[in-house]
């Protein structure tokens, strides 16, 4: 099956999820929280599907990461001023 055929499917199995959920809310009532949370969850598959189909729609090109350039350079030694060594504590005391 293609990308579009199973969002397809995928969107035929939320609005039946959203047809049982209105015939349980008209047994079970709107009120409880369960309820709520239910019908919420379900919008949010809802729009998760909506946001697959865009990028399913428009194929972009692989984005590359911005590579950026660390100098060899050493850092400044006043950036470590009042630094604790990580597993060692601060410089002026004993590691235990």
């Amino acid at each position: 099956m293609s990308v579009h055929d199973e969002l397809t499917s995928v969107q035929r199995s939320l609005d039946e999820l959203s047809r049982s959920l209105g015939r349980l809310e008209k047994q079970l009532g709107t009120g409880s929280l369960e309820m709520r949370r239910v019908r919420a969850d379900a919008g949010h598959l809802r729009e998760s599907v909506a946001l697959l189909r865009e990028v399913a729609a428009s194929p972009a090109a692989p984005v590359r990461p911005e590579l950026v350039t660390i100098s060899d350079a050493p850092y400044d030694p006043s950036l470590w001023i009042d630094s604790d060594d990580e597993g060692l504590g601060a410089r002026d005391r004993r590691a235990p």
